[in-house]
């Protein structure tokens, strides 16, 4: 299962619901001297969804090649240079004839899907130059030229790009969390300039007031301290703080006993740190701004103590890292309520390009309203001709009447009536 956990845990991304939903499982302990524990099976731990846009077709492969011994051995044996570099993909040569058949039909399954996806986006922007090589680019996690088959290169690419894609998901999260917060102060703003000034003054102080209340909180450990894990030992798990053992707090928060502290396990340490801060139920608290600490924790504690830099803590790095005098003495821990998130200049940046964005949107629904009053136009024209020549055809008709002319049907024949 290490390879599997090294794949999965590198690939799969923090999810908050996940995190609440931890709980600490001791092991190699007195479990009597722990309260409320519940053992949890490794089995029935889904990984979260990565956010990939490739996600599903990722675990269904990981999965299918666990089914092969021969695959599975190789790679219990592999390290994460090797995992990532797509070294190993060349093994899938020597997997089963039902193993890759099963893989075959997963790539014909996901490349119908995105072409699915590329036919929908050219069908909703019909009228729009569309650049076909970033449309391509969805194609990275798999070789497209060889639509029917998979092979060592399609393993080689999914590996590759998801190990791509995730090493720049934490920046990416920081910078739509800046955006966020950008978003929030221009609204703010925006709303102030509706206000006549008595009132103005009165959202202006109620807002101060929020911020300081938001900003009154316990003081928050050092992520990844001593007296952090310690507090965590004994609120959480419910033992004597001076009984705390780190060799026996890393089994005890190795969910799954895969011998390693994935991202998610070590979130789930943050919990009670973050609670000290933000409350559901308090409207001066953005929950937002909860996972954006929480990450920011996790980001903290992975730089000192992963070592190797594979987003795993093996139990050797962890107590290594509690040799170290920051472990026993840290630097007082800022949380973001303490920091500034953007400049008045990035912010005037933002909103002109929200002013772009919202010209632009108003040209196409301009552009829209036009297409469509011309379409009623074009409407109404043929409905009038159509009139027109319904009248036509009765007169005509009323003229051969009265010459004594059998009437003509629709396309001309002649009509005749029989005589009773």
């Amino acid at each position: 299962m290490r390879w599997r956990t090294i794949l999965l845990q590198y690939c799969f991304l923090w999810v908050s619901c996940l995190l609440t939903a931890l709980e600490a499982v001791p092991i190699d302990i007195d479990k009597t001297k722990v309260q409320n524990t519940q053992p949890v099976e490794s089995s029935k731990i889904e990984p979260p969804d990565t956010g990939l846009y490739y996600d599903e077709y990722l675990k269904q492969v990981i999965d299918v090649l666990e089914t092969d011994k021969h695959f599975r051995e190789k790679l219990q044996k592999a390290d994460i240079e090797e995992i990532k570099s797509g070294r190993l993909s060349k093994e899938l040569d020597l997997v089963s004839h039902h193993v890759r058949t099963k893989l075959d039909e997963l790539k014909r399954q996901e490349i119908g899907r995105l072409r699915m996806l590329i036919k929908a986006k050219l069908d909703s922007m019909q009228d729009v130059v569309m650049d076909h090589q970033a449309l391509l680019k969805q194609f990275d996690h798999l070789n497209h030229m060889n639509p029917d088959k998979f092979e060592s290169t399609d393993l080689d690419m999914l590996i590759k790009a998801a190990t791509s894609d995730l090493e720049h998901y934490d920046k990416t999260r920081h910078e739509e969390f800046k955006k966020y917060e950008m978003m929030k102060e221009h609204e703010r703003r925006e709303y102030l300039k509706t206000l006549n000034e008595e009132k103005r003054k009165e959202e202006e102080s109620k807002f101060q007031e929020m911020k300081k209340k938001h900003e009154d909180h316990p003081k928050v450990n050092h992520p990844g301290s001593k007296d952090q894990l310690k507090e965590v030992w004994e609120e959480t798990d419910g033992l004597d703080p001076n009984d705390f053992d780190p060799k026996t707090f890393f089994k005890l928060h190795d969910v799954n006993s895969d011998g390693f502290l994935d991202e998610q396990e070590l979130e789930a340490l943050f919990t009670k740190e973050l609670e000290k801060v933000y409350d559901p139920k308090n409207e001066e608290d953005d929950m937002v701004e909860m996972e954006e600490e929480r990450l920011r924790m996790r980001e903290h504690v992975m730089n000192e103590v992963d070592t190797n830099r594979d987003r795993l803590v093996t139990l050797e790095e962890f107590l290594k890292a509690t040799e170290k005098k920051e472990f026993l003495e840290p630097d007082s821990w800022e949380t973001l309520d303490q920091q500034q998130f953007f400049t008045e200049e990035e912010l005037k940046e933002y909103e002109n390009m929200i002013t772009l964005q919202e010209n632009e949107l108003k040209k196409k629904a301009d552009d829209l309203q036009k297409q469509k009053e011309e379409l009623q136009r074009q409407h109404d024209q043929l409905e009038a001709q159509k009139q027109e020549y319904n009248q036509a055809v009765q007169q005509l008709e009323q003229k051969k009447l009265q010459q004594g002319i059998a009437p003509s049907g629709p396309n001309g024949e002649l009509k005749f009536e029989p005589h009773i």
